[in-house]
């Protein structure tokens, strides 16, 4: 535990310009990250004494061991660059939102020649169009269903539209007219895509012209006495309005707004947004947000807004595609329980981003407040309901964790673990994982693979080799960053931070920089011990570790002859056991990966004069190697970069002693 004023700046070094700062643990980690009209006022009160501050505020500048700060121009530009250090840093201290679910989306991929209407979740993609988020995926595809009898657009995957195009046959849709079959030129590139546009005007609230289209057409086709073509008009008109019931009108004035709602106490808030659009609600979303740190209900909304808006590419520098897109993700209205701490500010950025006027306000009277009231009664049901899941889950994390450091005798608990495991087939494709929980949870995206090389490059002995190696590289990696004295010096030094500086001191989360309080092998003492060798020759002594043994699930430590055994029933035994399957299981995906592609680049490497490139192709085109044996010549000569001659050379390479005639 530090203490402040070890690395307390002198305050004629603060200046008093807005900017944005950001506090450092004794390892260089940033640990949280906040902005400031003045820096001066600002970062002084982190400064006082330690009784009259936050119990949160007073753990967070304990656990720092220096502060830093970066001045700019303006406030809009503190918050842009508060937004880009939290989502670049991570910082533990800060308030984070974790979505209560995957919401999905209806994504049209306007990106793509031919473009494709489908249900996705997680991360969008520049240049297609998206829907919702909607609260169940089968919601989605009953109002697609719906639509497509009067916008037929492609839904099917590339495999099954290029499957279609070489055989000159449609899929089902095709043939039950909710597919303008473009893979058979049915209809034209051109004309598939102004269908799309058509869709997605529709879905964005353009509904009325569709109908009256529809209800012309239909009117004059019954003049005509064309009766067939006027009821399958009358029926499109009655999808079109049964997709419309979905979403009911909630605003009359037709306003485009996102309505927040936030219902919480000092520990931790839920949050729920309506998105409505044309006046209408088209998707629904909920977080969870943990006050991590100290924060007044004003800074909250202003911490939510900054996330849930943030963009890094300027207006100003997206096609006009990209420039509608980013218009219905930032709405005319957000309408919020309480006004944002920098509300001005706040309104500023929003316009920037939107590239017109942006009202960031709290509903007073009519279908607003209503709405409101209905959005807030949304966040209270989602927080009893994410309590009654995670209480016990919180509950037991720590337990499992204040387990683990009684049974290991550590000074403290293990925050961060890391678990290593090594898969390998009889040898051959040798593959290790590195796991990583925090707090108790699994860390996803700081999970690792290593390819096991052994001495003469062609894998280790054995698997105590192979942890040896595993744990030596990853350690090695880890020192390399801690040896450079200048830029230790300079992490833990407090002070301003020149854009030289920054680009010298950053540093990525999710690279092995920080060491683990407790590392775990899977395996008895033979992986125990190599693992301690690999620790002891690199000079380590200061990382706790174990092994966990499948057969009795006991716990090996180093230079013990009798393992440390927990209860069946132990809830540090059930995680570290959970970060042992997790380590398994990610080792066996990795080493599976690794052996298909070795074996399918290894086949096709054989044969001569067919390189990386051409290879690639082929794979592409038919999608695995046995698709390949299986494909005639003509099929081959398909395949772009082949004609007849070179098909027929490579299909007697693939099948050898068998004559041409039969091929």
């Amino acid at each position: 535990m530090a203490d402040p004023s070890t690395y307390r700046p002198k305050p004629g070094e603060i200046p008093t310009n807005p900017g944005v700062y950001r506090f450092r643990d004794h390892e260089g980690r940033v640990i949280y990250v906040g902005k400031a009209k003045n820096l001066r006022s600002r970062l002084s009160n982190y400064f006082q004494d330690l009784s009259a501050l936050h119990p949160r505020t007073q753990t967070m500048v304990t656990t720092a061991s220096a502060v830093e700060w970066t001045i700019v121009g303006t406030e809009v530009e503190a918050l842009a660059l508060e937004y880009t250090w939290i989502k670049e840093f991570e910082p533990r201290f800060n308030v984070k939102l974790k979505d209560d679910k995957s919401y999905p989306f209806l994504m049209v991929t306007m990106s793509e020649e031919v473009p494709r209407a489908q249900v996705m979740r997680g991360s969008k993609k520049a240049g297609n169009r998206y829907f919702g988020p909607f609260g169940h995926a089968w919601a989605i595809r009953e109002t697609l269903d719906l639509l497509l009898r009067v916008f037929p657009i492609r839904t099917c995957s590339a495999g099954v539209y290029n499957r279609a195009k070489r055989s000159g046959r449609p899929c089902l849709l095709g043939y039950i007219d909710k597919c303008s079959a473009p893979c058979v030129e049915r209809i034209t590139l051109e004309k598939h895509r102004e269908l799309a546009e058509d869709f997605c005007s529709f879905m964005e609230g353009d509904t009325g012209r569709f109908i009256r289209n529809i209800e012309d057409r239909m009117k004059a086709a019954a003049k005509d006495l064309d009766f067939e073509t006027a009821a399958r008009m009358r029926d499109d008109i009655t999808a079109l309005k049964r997709a419309l019931e979905k979403n009911a009108v909630v605003l009359s004035d037709a306003t485009d707004a996102d309505i927040f709602g936030i219902y919480g106490d000092d520990l931790e808030a839920a949050v729920q947004v309506f998105h409505v659009r044309g006046g209408r609600i088209r998707g629904q979303r909920g977080w969870v947000v943990e006050k991590v740190e100290d924060i007044s209900d004003e800074q909250l909304v202003d911490r939510l807004i900054q996330q849930v808006y943030a963009q890094e590419i300027p207006f100003e520098e997206l096609t006009r595609d990209q420039q509608h897109e980013r218009r219905n993700a930032v709405p005319r209205e957000v309408l919020v329980p309480i006004l944002p701490e920098d509300v001005e500010d706040a309104t500023q950025w929003l316009t920037q981003l939107r590239g017109s006027a942006v009202s960031v306000r709290i509903p007073q009277r009519g279908e607003k407040a209503e709405l409101a009231k209905t959005v807030l009664a949304n966040a209270e049901q989602a927080l009893k309901l994410h309590r009654s899941r995670r209480s016990s889950d919180l509950t037991s994390r720590s337990q499992a964790l204040r387990e683990i450091q009684e049974a290991l005798d550590l000074d403290s608990a293990p925050l961060r673990i890391e678990c290593y495991d090594v898969s390998h087939n009889q040898g051959t494709y040798q593959s290790a994982s590195m796991v990583v929980f925090e707090d108790g949870m699994a860390k996803k995206n700081q999970y690792r693979v290593f390819n096991v090389r052994g001495p003469e490059g062609e894998g280790a002995r054995d698997d105590t080799a192979a942890m040896y190696e595993v744990i030596t590289r990853r350690f090695k990696r880890y020192l390399k960053d801690q040896d450079s004295a200048s830029q230790e010096e300079l992490i833990l030094s407090s002070g301003e931070i020149t854009e030289d500086d920054d680009a010298t001191l950053a540093r990525d989360p999710h690279r092995f920089a920080y060491a683990p309080s407790l590392v775990i092998v899977d395996g008895g003492q033979p992986q125990v011990a190599a693992a301690a060798r690999a620790l002891s020759d690199l000079g380590i002594d200061d990382v706790a570790l174990c092994g966990l043994a499948k057969r009795l699930e006991e716990i090996w430590l180093p230079d013990d002859d009798y393992p440390v055994i927990l209860r069946r029933s132990s809830e540090g035994l059930y995680l570290m056991q959970r970060l042992r399957d997790e380590a398994h299981r990610f080792a066996i995906t990795a080493h599976r990966k690794r052996r298909s592609k070795g074996m399918i680049v290894s086949e096709l490497d054989a044969i001569p004069g067919l390189g990386p490139a051409k290879a690639a192709n082929l794979l592409k085109h038919f999608g695995s190697l046995k698709k390949l044996k299986a494909a005639s010549i003509e099929e081959i000569a398909a395949v772009k970069g082949y004609a007849l001659p070179s098909a027929t050379k490579l299909h007697a390479q693939l099948h050898p002693g068998t004559p041409a005639s039969e091929a």
